[in-house]
């Protein structure tokens, strides 16, 4: 019977016995192999402390919640040499009172608020004071810096961080003050330059095609002419002037067959010319002057159907020197030199035994022509408007025997930069030479062409 009892009990007790293992082993907590039962000291402190900070060194526990608490802040930086520990320890709270107060210090527990709530940093800032001065004692080769030398550092770039106080419409109008202090001036020398320099090109050209069967005839022939211009100028802004120009032309057109049968192209203008003129300031606007000139031509020339020169390099070659009064005037679009040389030299030169000096008013077998006389001479450069402008030169010498004069006047229709039309006309007389018959001795020449053009 007593075994029944007992087998019995051992069946109604076995399964609480399993079920209450099962909870326990459900409620331990694995620390190290130590089992922290729940809702323990051990467990509580684990779960409130230890275990969150196991939490940042195991990546297969979710990081649990930890409350940043910046008052342990000086722990956890640099070591740096604080004012307040040293404070703290030097610091004596003892004061004398009398009578004594025998009444010992009320503890907070007796009072109905809890104080510990409100100076929990004071009483922290004397934990870390303490921890700082072991520190300081034990470890002073840790220290990095001090407070003093932290509080005395600006902040990055602080100077841009201020703020300009608004201004007052009426102190803008408030006049400066005079700086009496000025320092002394430093002086900038520059050696002028009285040299200008430029210059112009153009590429001008002419077409025109007639077919063989039109019904008024005519000829079909292409033009080029070609133009360099270039100077050098000295003006010392007193009373010095030197003037230097150099000059090309050259200026081809086609032949046709019925009037040439030996060249298909001639040559129409071909000037080589350079000139140069010193002037001194004698008062206002004239110059004494000292000018001369020299211009011949580069390509030879030929009588139609024939191998006759009719002119070639320095034949001819003139020069040409003066000395007399230069008047210049200068405006917005008028530039104007006119030279009177009342004594004039000129020279002439035919050195290719193939072309006939007497054209040139040489004497037959003669190779050079000197002749004294006097000259005027002119430039013109006027801006009649924006897009056009003229160009002229007048020649006049005589020996007063015979007269020699030329004028070229340049038509310059800009169409912008780089294009323009020209229209060139160029008179010439010169009665010194051979006269054909049913000629006078006035002699044209005029070309219109359209092209490229450019100014430096």
């Amino acid at each position: 019977m007593r075994t029944i009892c007992i087998s019995f009990m051992f069946m109604i007790f076995f399964p609480f016995l399993l079920i209450a293992q099962k909870s326990k082993e459900a409620t331990l907590l694995p620390k190290e192999n130590v089992l922290l039962c729940k809702d323990t000291v051990p467990s509580i402190l684990y779960q409130r402390y230890f275990g969150k900070l196991d939490s940042l060194n195991n990546d297969t526990v979710p990081m649990r919640d930890i409350i940043l608490d910046p008052d342990y802040y000086r722990l956890f930086i640099p070591l740096v040499y604080y004012n307040s520990p040293i404070k703290q320890v030097s610091k004596t709270n003892w004061k004398f009172q009398y009578p004594a107060n025998t009444l010992s210090e009320i503890n907070s527990e007796y009072l109905g608020v809890d104080t510990r709530k409100f100076n929990k940093t004071r009483r922290t800032n004397e934990t870390v004071n303490r921890i700082l001065i072991k520190l300081y004692v034990i470890r002073p080769d840790l220290v990095v810096t001090t407070e003093d030398r932290m509080m005395n550092l600006r902040s990055y770039r602080e100077e841009k961080m201020k703020v300009t106080p608004k201004i007052s419409v009426t102190q803008l109008f408030k006049p400066e003050g005079v700086k009496e202090d000025v320092g002394e001036a430093k002086f900038l020398v520059r050696k002028p330059n009285f040299w200008y320099t430029g210059g112009e090109g153009s590429l001008q050209m002419t077409q025109n095609y007639i077919s063989d069967n039109w019904y008024k005839g005519g000829e079909s022939n292409h033009a080029l002419l070609s133009n360099l211009r270039l100077f050098a100028n000295y003006n010392d802004k007193e009373n010095l002037q030197f003037e230097n120009i150099f000059e090309m032309k050259l200026g081809f057109n086609t032949v046709s067959p019925k009037l040439d049968t030996i060249r298909t192209y001639r040559t129409n203008t071909d000037v080589f010319r350079l000139s140069s003129k010193l002037g001194l300031q004698a008062f206002s606007t004239w110059y004494y002057t000292l000018s001369g000139e020299f211009n011949t031509q580069l390509f030879h020339n030929y009588k139609a159907n024939a191998n006759d020169v009719v002119s070639a390099l320095m034949s001819p070659g003139n020069l040409a020197l003066s000395v007399g009064m230069d008047y210049k005037l200068r405006r917005n679009t008028i530039n104007l030199s006119v030279i009177v040389s009342p004594f004039s030299y000129n020279c002439r030169w035919v050195t290719n035994s193939k072309v006939d000096e007497t054209k040139f008013g040489l004497k037959q077998g003669k190779h050079s022509l000197e002749n004294f006389g006097s000259k005027v001479q002119a430039t013109l450069s006027w801006k009649i408007v924006s897009t056009v402008t003229l160009d002229s030169r007048f020649y006049y010498f005589t020996d007063y025997d015979k007269v020699e004069a030329e004028l070229e006047n340049t038509l310059n229709l800009v169409l912008n930069r780089y294009f323009s039309t020209k229209l060139f006309v160029h008179y010439r007389f010169d009665d010194g030479i051979k006269r054909k018959e049913d000629n006078s001795y006035l002699q044209v020449k005029e070309f219109l062409s359209f092209g490229m053009n450019y100014k430096w």
